[in-house]
């Protein structure tokens, strides 16, 4: 069950460029999983086609080669300056 969120999650973060929080419209088939109420060669396949959708995925992202570790670090010093003086928003 955890690869296969783990699965559509990258996936979304390649394509939408934002991290998934919400899992809700997979609720289903995760629980399923995660119940032991699909066959292991269907959980299988279906981790084969998100392998592929991965792939895919990685090959077109338009998310840069490395991340901007400048702007990374003052976006955690400016909220840690916030969270020290309890003006967060």
């Amino acid at each position: 069950m955890h690869l296969i969120r783990l699965l559509l999650a990258a996936i979304t973060v390649l394509r939408e460029l934002q991290v998934p929080v919400n899992v809700e419209s997979h609720r289903e088939l995760l629980l399923a999983i995660r119940n032991e109420q699909l066959p292991f060669e269907e959980v299988e396949q279906l981790r084969q086609k998100l392998h592929h959708e991965l792939d895919q995925a990685y090959s077109t992202t338009a998310l840069p080669e490395r991340p901007d570790y400048d702007a990374a670090n003052e976006f955690l010093l400016k909220a840690r300056r916030l969270a020290l003086e309890d003006t967060l928003p």
